[in-house]
């Protein structure tokens, strides 16, 4: 028991908000749930391999697909988020998640997105698109296919960025239409400019603190490698490990 991870009496106050409404049958304990998905997606284990002190597994499964399914940890994960305080500067990137062959089939049901998984250089892989704050913390995570660039996931974050004064990004943001965009939200851009240009662009060289909020992301073994076929599911447990390494 000493080795498991449970939720605490406070984390739990902090999260019920996000619960949905119960309907019919009381469900059963949501901190003994909410513990286990943790465990698992922390540490990697088949569902029904996790310890018996959590409980039945086909019960804490269907929790996980069912909350997935509704965005639940998504919204968890921001709902903490959105207290975050920062005032002056945020920052973007992108990263690779490698995808096991588990998650690799592509087929899809007629009408669907997709499976968000693409080929690369690497491989089979998912990215990883994040806005954090100037500590490091994840405030949105977006993900796409693997080979797509990084303007479409900063393109779909613009809307989301937080009321501060400063974006910091690598050379993969340097556009005209990303920086003019940012200049007209209030917005100033601290991002180097690629080789290719013919006018330097002056910017200050920052911290930058997003690659390791990206490594705390990966040592969740659930997030550095992606075994979900479903992309809510794949997402909901990059947004669990953010939520608890970050948020909780």
């Amino acid at each position: 028991m000493s080795d498991l991870y449970w939720l605490t009496n406070a984390q739990m106050a902090r999260l019920e908000p996000f619960f949905p409404k119960s309907h019919g049958k009381p469900r059963v304990d949501d901190r003994r749930v909410l513990s286990w998905i943790i465990f698992i997606n922390h540490n990697d284990l088949r569902w029904r391999d996790a310890p018996a002190a959590y409980g039945p597994h086909k019960t804490h499964y269907n929790r996980w697909k069912r909350w997935s399914d509704k965005s639940v940890f998504a919204r968890m994960m921001m709902g903490l988020a959105a207290d975050h305080g920062e005032e002056q500067t945020v920052m973007i990137d992108a990263t690779y998640l490698k995808a096991h062959r588990t998650a690799t089939s592509m087929g899809v049901k007629k009408g669907g997105r997709g499976r968000l998984i693409g080929r690369t250089k690497g491989g089979m892989n998912t990215k990883l698109h994040a806005i954090c704050d100037s500590q490091g913390r994840p405030l949105n995570l977006f993900v796409t296919d693997g080979q797509v660039s990084d303007y479409i996931g900063a393109r779909a974050l613009l809307s989301s960025l937080p009321d501060v004064d400063w974006l910091l990004g690598d050379r993969g943001y340097d556009a005209d239409w990303f920086r003019d965009a940012l200049k007209d939200k209030g917005k100033r851009p601290c991002t180097p400019g690629r080789k290719q240009r013919k006018k330097a662009v002056k910017y200050d060289k920052r911290r930058y603190r997003i690659e390791i909020m990206f490594g705390r992301l990966k040592g969740w073994r659930r997030v550095a490698t992606r075994y979900d076929r479903c992309p809510k599911v794949f997402l909901s447990a990059i947004a669990l490990a953010a939520l608890v390494i970050y948020w909780l």
